[in-house]
């Protein structure tokens, strides 16, 4: 079964917090939107890692 998300979306920001859980923040059509949205939110200041990438790629641990 296909997940449609996947199919129009499939670009992930992905978000680690300190005690290194992984959280989906969300889903983008093309990689620099979700490069885009990436970089605004790293540069907050924040000690969380934000970073890009497809759906799928590494199974789905962003179900959070």
């Amino acid at each position: 079964m296909t997940d449609n998300n996947t199919i129009s979306l499939p670009w992930l920001v992905i978000r680690q917090d300190d005690n290194g859980n992984r959280y989906r923040v969300g889903r983008y059509a093309t990689r620099a939107e979700a490069q885009k949205i990436a970089d605004s939110l790293d540069n907050t200041g924040h000690r969380q890692l934000y970073w890009v990438e497809q759906a799928g790629q590494h199974g789905d641990p962003t179900r959070n």
